[in-house]
Order: C-alpha cells, then structure tokens, then sequence
C-alpha cells in the first residue's frame, strides 16, 4: 500500500472478511476493471462478474467483451483492478461504460469522468473508489457459442458476435477507505 493511499484513507483488509455482496457491489452499483500502469491505462464499466473461492483462493470473474479496449491492457497485464464507488460516483462509471478510452489521449477518459488514477501494487486504480480488488489473473476462457447449453443467452448477449472472455483472478489485496 502507498502513502498516497494511506493518506486517502485507504486500509488493506483480508478479501475474506469484506462480507462483499456481488448482486448489490456488481449487479446494481457497478464497478470498474483497470489494468495498466503510468505507461498507460484504460478502465470499462461492468456489471456482470462473480466473486468467490476458486482453486482454493478469493477470487473475481471478470467478463470483458473481444471489442472493448480494456481488454488489450487487462491481456498485457499480469494484474487488473476492480473500483468500486460509492453512488455519487455514479456518472462517472455512466461515462466510462458509453466511452470508448481510443478516442482520448493516454489516461484522458478517466480524468474526463473525474476520476484520478491511483497506481497500486503495478496497475490502477481510482483515488474516488472505496473499494479496490487487486486481482491477479489465473485462468482465462474465450466465450463461445458451442458451450453455451441455454441458447436464448446467445440470441439475446451476442447476436452481434461480440464474444466475452472470462477471466478468473485471484484477489491478492483489497483496500477499502474508511
């Protein structure tokens, strides 16, 4: 943890004892996924994803569309963030979910949503957040149709073929401002 983050009220917690709730933390109040560094970053709005044990482990999935420019910095990684906001924050997840980080300079969407990068553990985050999940890729799985046993979801999610990619990762630390 840095200074910086000390300084914004930040504590690091054991991810097992969070008492997170991804239907409410996910679902309805959204989060960011951020990857990169002060080289460059770029972060999407999701509200689809998981959280529990795997392999043993507290742990994220992440789901990130082939098309969103996220993904090529969340693939470049070893590690990405998960922000989470407290609701008067709400606008700037909006803007960050209808804007896409290639049509700004390195960083510029971010800041144009508000938001003030915070480097943690070799990636990003936001100092608005209240909740930050440093997650550490374990596995990854291209979405496809021949897996898919309820079919309506492939006719509703991906007519347009804009397959997801599932990423598992393994929450390493999670910082929580109080």
């Amino acid at each position: 943890m840095t200074e910086r983050m000390t300084a914004l009220g930040f504590k690091e917690t054991d991810p097992k004892t969070l008492g997170f709730d991804p239907f409410t933390r996910i679902g309805d109040q959204w989060m960011l996924i951020t990857a990169g560094d002060e080289n460059g970053s770029n972060t999407m709005t999701a509200s689809w994803g998981g959280a529990g044990i795997f392999w043993g482990k507290p742990a994220v999935v992440a789901l990130i569309r082939k098309s969103r420019y996220t993904k090529g910095f969340v693939d470049g990684s070893d590690c990405f963030t998960l922000s989470f906001f407290p609701a008067d924050k709400k606008q700037a997840l909006v803007f960050c979910g209808s804007k896409s980080g290639r049509d700004f300079e390195k960083d510029e969407k971010a800041k144009k949503a508000g938001l003030t990068a915070l480097y943690v553990d070799g990636t990003t985050a936001y100092e608005e957040a209240e909740l930050i999940l440093v997650c550490r890729k374990m596995y990854s799985h291209d979405m496809n149709e021949d897996n898919f046993i309820d079919k309506s979801i492939v006719e509703s999610q991906y007519s347009d073929g804009d397959w997801h990619t599932a990423y598992v990762a393994e929450i390493t630390a999670a910082y929580v401002k109080r």
